[in-house]
């Protein structure tokens, strides 16, 4: 792949996913708003840019991997934004986790520029990005993801980058909401072992051989029996996370109870002051059902 990549935000995430393009013996153009993890890229090969408008300019590929919604709008559409400058025929893969009806609209305004836009977000958490294992799930052209397909094998497990269909759209989320009941299901089961004075460690041997086992089971678990709750996917993105699950779900109809539970354990999460812990910290929060349902009537 002779094209130069772009690639914006350098986060947790952002910054070992772009070293593996670099690594790979592609041109890539960086930026974020700090200045350490760009000096990191370059030392690695990578070139900085000054501004989104100026990674557009130069790259055929922009890769974006921000926070949230309002953090890819700006990138794109704000001024010395990536649409400013974007060239004919260019590709921008938003992996980032944002709003299915955002996405939607800035494809429409890269479409209005020539260009093409793939929703990729990715699972995995920040092992996943060191490790280069994400699964990534691509909405959008089919053209488009075989053009960039090279760039995102850098990235993941490529018996995992999958194409959910022509339409950006809503995956990410469903992600999130299954993961979310997995959590609360480790951290229920965790409790009820506790409180029975059983050996958590043995109970999670034990699960993992049976229909229970999951990778929440595999990787939270072990976090919640170590209390080791150092991000590696922060809370307060999760509670990001969920709070577009909800919005989609009322666009589209579909009940989800069992996520508005795993919601209000987030939100008091954060609200305890752990919007900086592993989203597996759930596992700590004090859950009163009882006070919920009467918050509902």
């Amino acid at each position: 792949m002779a094209e130069t990549v772009g690639f914006i935000g350098l986060g947790v995430m952002g910054r070992p996913m772009a070293k593996h393009i670099v690594a790979k013996g592609h041109s890539l153009v960086v930026h974020s708003r700090s200045r350490a993890p760009i000096d990191d890229l370059v030392a690695a090969g990578a070139m900085p840019a000054g501004s989104p408008a100026d990674v557009a300019r130069r790259a055929s590929v922009v890769i974006t991997m921000l926070p949230d919604t309002p953090d890819v709008d700006a990138v794109l559409t704000g001024p010395n934004g990536v649409l400013s400058a974007l060239q004919p025929s260019a590709v921008v893969v938003d992996m980032s986790s944002i709003s299915p009806s955002a996405t939607r609209k800035l494809a429409s305004l890269v479409a209005a520029k020539g260009g093409t836009m793939l929703d990729a977000p990715v699972s995995g958490g920040e092992v996943g990005a060191i490790n280069a294992s994400l699964s990534i799930m691509v909405g959008g052209s089919a053209q488009a993801l075989a053009r960039v397909r090279p760039l995102l094998e850098c990235m993941g497990n490529p018996e995992r980058i999958i194409h959910i269909g022509e339409e950006p759209g809503s995956c990410k989320i469903c992600n999130q909401v299954a993961i979310g009941g997995a959590l609360a299901g480790v951290s229920e089961a965790f409790t009820l072992a506790r409180k029975a004075g059983v050996d958590l460690t043995r109970v999670r041997e034990a699960l993992l051989g049976g229909f229970a086992a999951s990778r929440v089971l595999e990787v939270h678990g072990e976090r919640m029996i170590k209390s080791n709750y150092v991000p590696g996917f922060r809370a307060r993105l999760y509670q990001k996370d969920l709070r577009l699950a909800g919005e989609a779900a009322l666009n589209h109809g579909a009940a989800i109870p069992a996520t508005a539970v795993v919601t209000q354990l987030t939100n008091a999460l954060v609200a305890a002051g752990g919007g900086d812990l592993d989203y597996s910290a759930l596992a700590t929060v004090e859950f009163d059902l009882a006070a919920i349902d009467k918050q509902r009537k």
